[in-house]
This record gives C-alpha cells, sequence and structure tokens, in this order.
C-alpha cells in the first residue's frame, strides 16, 4: 500500500469515532466512513472524511477497510451479509477488524474473505475511551507478517503500543483474556473498597496506600480512582453490557480450550446482576453499587 492508499471505516462510536480521528487528521490516505448514527459522520465529515451511504459504498471505493463493531453478530452480518464487505469486496482487500469478537468469528471471516483473495486481520483495541481521543491505544494484531506491516502505519495513528500475537484469531485471544482479568480485578477491587470503608478505613486513604504496594494495578489506578471513588459511571462508556458481552466471549473461548474458569463465571455473574439492576448503560465499575449492597 501507499500514501494514497484509500482506508474506510465502519463503526464510528465510542472507540470508532475517535479512532477513525486519529487516522484521518494523519495524512495516510483519503477516508471513506460509514455509520448509522448521523453525528459522528458530521464530525468526522468536518475534520476532512467523506460519508458513504452505504457498506457496499465503503466496500468499492477503499483498499483497506477498519471495523469497530458492538460485537460478533454485528462483524459477521457487515462481512458476510448481505450487501456486506465480502459480498462487494475485490481480490487484495484488507478488511480489519478493530472490534472485539469471539475467535470462531474472526478465522470464520478470514476463510471467507481468503476465498475471494481477500485479507483479513483482527486488531482489537485495549485501554480507555481517552486513549481512544489521544491516540495511545493498544492494539493486538492476528494476521500474518506481510498484513502486519502493511497495517503497522496506519494503526501507529491510533495507538503506541502494536502488538503482533500471532495468526488469525490471535488478537482476539489476547484482547479477551485482558477484559476478563479487567472485570475480574475491578470485581476485586470493589469489595475491597466495601470491606475496608465498613472496617473504618477511609476510602480515598485506602487506594492511595494499596497503589504503593503489590496490590497497584491499571484497574486501580483508573477504574478505582477515576470513577469508584468519585462514583462516576457515565453512560456512553464501556457499559456494563458491553463488559457481559465480553466476558461471555472468554468464558467461551476457554470452554474451547478445555479449561474453566471459575473467577471468571463468578466476574458475569456480578455484571449479570448489575445489568438486571438497571445499570446496564453504565460503566461497568458501576457494579460497586450492587457489592455495597450485598453483605
Amino acid at each position: 500500500m501507499t500514501e494514497k492508499t484509500k482506508l474506510g471505516f465502519i463503526g464510528l462510536g465510542v472507540m470508532g469515532e475517535p479512532m477513525c480521528r486519529n487516522m484521518t487528521k494523519a495524512g495516510l490516505g483519503p477516508m471513506v466512513v460509514f455509520d448509522l448514527s448521523v453525528g459522528p459522520l458530521a464530525r468526522l465529515e468536518a475534520d476532512g472524511a467523506t460519508r458513504a451511504g452505504t457498506i457496499a459504498e465503503v466496500s468499492k471505493s477503499t483498499d483497506i477497510i477498519f471495523l469497530s463493531l458492538p460485537g460478533g453478530p454485528e462483524v459477521e452480518k457487515i462481512i458476510l451479509g448481505p450487501g456486506g464487505l465480502l459480498e462487494n469486496g475485490r481480490a487484495g482487500q484488507i478488511i480489519v477488524d478493530m472490534s472485539t469478537c469471539p475467535v470462531a468469528i474472526a478465522r470464520k471471516a478470514a476463510a471467507a474473505l481468503a476465498e475471494k483473495g481477500m485479507i483479513f486481520a483482527d486488531a482489537p483495541v485495549a485501554r480507555t475511551r481517552q486513549a481512544a481521543i489521544d491516540g495511545t491505544l493498544s492494539i493486538m494484531v492476528g494476521s500474518d507478517d506481510e498484513t502486519f506491516e502493511t497495517l503497522r502505519p496506519y494503526l501507529a495513528a491510533a495507538a503506541t503500543d502494536i502488538t503482533h500475537c500471532g495468526g488469525i484469531g490471535t488478537g482476539q485471544v489476547v484482547k479477551l483474556l485482558n477484559n476478563m482479568l479487567l472485570i475480574q480485578s475491578v470485581v476485586a477491587l470493589g469489595e475491597a473498597l466495601t470491606i475496608g470503608e465498613r472496617a473504618g478505613v477511609d476510602r480515598a486513604l485506602l487506594v492511595d496506600t494499596l497503589s504503593k504496594g503489590s496490590a497497584d494495578s491499571f484497574a486501580l489506578r483508573n477504574h478505582v480512582k477515576k470513577a469508584m471513588l468519585p462514583r462516576d459511571f457515565p453512560v456512553g462508556a464501556f457499559g456494563t453490557d458491553y463488559a457481559t458481552k465480553d466476558i461471555a466471549y472468554a468464558l467461551e473461548l476457554a470452554n474451547d480450550a478445555g479449561v474453566k474458569s471459575p473467577a471468571g463465571e463468578l466476574a458475569k455473574e456480578m455484571l449479570e446482576k448489575t445489568s438486571a439492576a438497571g445499570y446496564g448503560a453504565e460503566y461497568f465499575p458501576v457494579l460497586l453499587k450492587l457489592i455495597e449492597g450485598e453483605r
């Protein structure tokens, strides 16, 4: 690919819009964008992107297409469904899925695209929405070596850490395990906060002191300090329902590998209870509210 490579981006949500914006502003090539929401399309047009009316229009006018979608069903539909990327694509075109979805779907999509001479890479992202805005994400890529090197400069506009994890699907494996560990950590930290406070220790002091010892973690410094302590659980961040989806995918992966994950199952159960309590759209550390209500 050259500096004149035509880029496409489908899915301009919480993470997709800022990633697309950073790629567009990097000047790596003209960007064609598609989403069902008008707002992000208008904002990205103002940043220099071109709005497409259909997925087929993106497919027929670009060389590399990035996807940032809610989950597996959407990825499968947009790549393999009627009017999708496979139907409208051409040999040599690269489809890069930056969503979080099951490993099986990544490998199914890759195999179907390969029959037409198209190329697939899974490249899910980690870190926060602010990291997406700042262009400091971590991206985990599953692809062949040549495709990884082709994609690296484009991904570098959105990330400071880009890791080639292996062949197709391995990016999703690492991402799902990342999210499973994060969610488990947030559940444990919510329990520690509640126990400590009820045992007479100030929450802020507890968190500050834990961050100086072996209990320190990314989740403590971010999800606890920035969400749990100020009790700030916005809608439009990484909501409880999305977290539930991701840990369910991770548990599917564990099952496929023949590994039991009781800690993962407990974390999933806590998320499901949080959604049932009416917090499905709120930032998932809101599960603290359920922990506080249980003795």
